[in-house]
């Protein structure tokens, strides 16, 4: 099976790069930009739907995993187009070429669909979207041209991504905990860390098994348990050994933003452990198994 994965140099990407090193399949890595490790990096602009066609053609394509997308939150405030040409309008592509093919797409959406109506369990696969900024809704319209390609899909929602690679809260939080005498992080928006290595492992779970065969649909993925940003910047200074850095529990309206973030995005993982029997790790196991693998 030869596997194409877009955004191959991101956090996602760079970890089915790990995962996927002793399979028997075909992986081929994809994006816009070499790797600034030198790895091995094929270039495909996922908006172009005549390049993804001729991609897909070219290597015999049979399952994509799509890793790429706009992720500047903030940014994409201002930058409705651009978000919505790459969270939207790159995934239909994708799922066009797939259906073509015979193929399938396994896409990777966000917690950041949800956030509007308040609630205070874990969100659920049925659950209508309800997002609350530009980054959110256009990752919805992507799910929602999916769906409506009738290729054959899993989406994948995940939260709170973090790892050794790029930008992310994990590392800007090292950062700061290691050089302020104090900081301040928010309390009020709860949710869960995924570790993109543990994410990577459960794709490649489905992937490997063929369990695509039996299950479609819609899921979500993150490490288990609750926590606020607060929580998680605490547990990231403890473990690194930062602990002279005071790190204070604060309000999201001491930090103005254009966007409105979810408060409370967690995600029920009931049906992709029961349909995949992924075992999903708990979040602070992860935090430690990252830093400890990044040498803090």
């Amino acid at each position: 099976m030869n596997i194409l994965v877009t955004g191959a140099n991101g956090q996602l990407g760079n970890w089915m790069r790990i995962v996927s090193r002793d399979s028997a399949d075909r992986y081929i890595f994809t994006d816009v930009v070499p790797s600034a490790d030198g790895q091995p990096t094929e270039m495909l602009d996922i908006t172009d739907a005549a390049a993804v066609a001729e991609a897909v053609a070219k290597w015999q394509v049979g399952i994509i995993v799509n890793c790429a997308a706009y992720t500047n939150v903030e940014a994409a405030e201002d930058n409705f187009e651009l978000a919505e040409r790459l969270n939207a309008d790159a995934p239909a592509i994708l799922a066009d070429a797939m259906k073509a093919a015979g193929g399938l797409l396994i896409h990777i959406s966000t917690d950041y669909v949800f956030g509007k109506e308040p609630y205070n369990l874990p969100c659920r696969e049925d659950q209508t979207g309800t997002p609350t900024g530009v980054y959110g809704l256009t990752k919805l319209h992507g799910e929602q041209r999916i769906s409506a390609s009738g290729c054959r899909h899993i989406i994948i929602r995940t939260a709170w991504l973090y790892s050794e690679y790029g930008k992310n809260f994990l590392k800007t939080m090292l950062a700061l905990t290691a050089s302020k005498p104090q900081i301040k992080v928010v309390f009020d928006q709860a949710g869960t860390p995924t570790y993109a290595g543990d994410l990577a492992e459960a794709i490649f779970r489905i992937v490997e098994g063929r369990l695509y065969e039996e299950h479609t649909g819609i899921y979500h993925y993150s490490n288990e348990g609750v926590c606020s940003w607060y929580d998680f910047a605490r547990a990231i200074a403890q473990f690194a050994g930062n602990t002279a850095c005071d790190v204070q529990p604060c309000h999201s309206d001491e930090f103005p933003s254009k966007v409105i973030r979810p408060a409370y995005s967690v995600l029920d993982k009931t049906k992709i452990k029961s349909d995949f029997n992924v075992k999903v790790p708990y979040w602070t196991d992860s935090v430690e198994k990252c830093l400890k693998r990044m040498g803090s």
